[in-house]
């Protein structure tokens, strides 16, 4: 049977999370750079998106590059960061024509100049698009967009725009890089790690974790899919019991 056809399209998940783990292994498998490894992922990522429109998904936030990241050999950072602006540079078409809306979240101004003005124009270019909204985390680290909420929250108090008795979850989630976003209903890794690795802590609270030993250039709109099926088969409490919730 056809992927598509165990799929229930009335209970997608509406946000889908991944943490695309593995490019420089993939790479290196065969022999080649790390970058190869990178460079080929960029191809799931394309194919990954046109299997969410397809499915009917609305939302797919991709953990491109963590704050962490920067501490890896210059010359991979470099290359990467090159990588970013052609990529983002060659797919604004693609996402014109099939009505992808970027977007990017993260310590954005920690990217190089030509890097950030290149993701600027995309999404700038893209905003009023309708269809997926394709999120990359960009420089991003967890912890730090809990702090930067926090704060944020604090200069509102401070400044007599908010009440301290008025923070709660709401309010600390429309401080989030993700405010505007329904939080991610499933989380996919790649690669066959079991870990978050600092990746959007609050928002997947109750999110469902899969994970896959695929390495993420070899991942593909079908893997997508039988993890949307892993998806369907789990029952979603959020703490009730199973009578409760059937």
């Amino acid at each position: 049977m056809d992927y598509l056809d165990q799929i229930d399209l009335s209970r997608l998940p509406q946000h889908v999370a991944i943490i695309m783990d593995g490019n420089g292994r993939w790479a290196k498998g065969k022999g080649k750079l790390r970058i190869f490894g990178h460079h080929n992922g960029v191809t799931s990522v394309r194919d990954v998106v046109e299997g969410a429109d397809k499915l009917g998904i609305k939302y797919i936030t991709l953990y491109t590059f963590s704050s962490e990241n920067w501490n890896r050999p210059k010359l991979e950072v470099m290359a990467i960061m090159e990588l970013m602006v052609t990529t983002i540079h060659k797919e604004v078409p693609g996402f014109m024509k099939n009505n992808i809306k970027l977007n990017a979240i993260g310590d954005l101004d920690m990217l190089p100049e030509k890097c950030l003005r290149e993701l600027n124009n995309a999404i700038g270019t893209t905003a009023g698009n309708t269809g997926v909204v394709l999120t990359l985390a960009l420089s991003y680290s967890s912890r730090r967009e809990i702090v930067s909420a926090a704060k944020n929250i604090a200069i509102k108090v401070k400044n007599g725009e908010l009440d301290v008795n008025d923070i709660n979850e709401e309010v600390f989630e429309q401080n989030l890089f993700t405010g505007d976003m329904p939080n991610p209903e499933l989380l996919i890794r790649t690669s066959g790690e079991y870990r978050i690795s600092n990746y959007l802590l609050w928002q997947i609270a109750y999110a469902e974790l899969y994970f896959t030993a695929k390495l993420w250039p070899d991942f593909r709109k079908e893997d997508l899919y039988e993890a949307v099926i892993d998806f369907q088969k789990r029952e979603r409490r959020f703490g009730l019991t199973s009578e409760q919730v059937n």
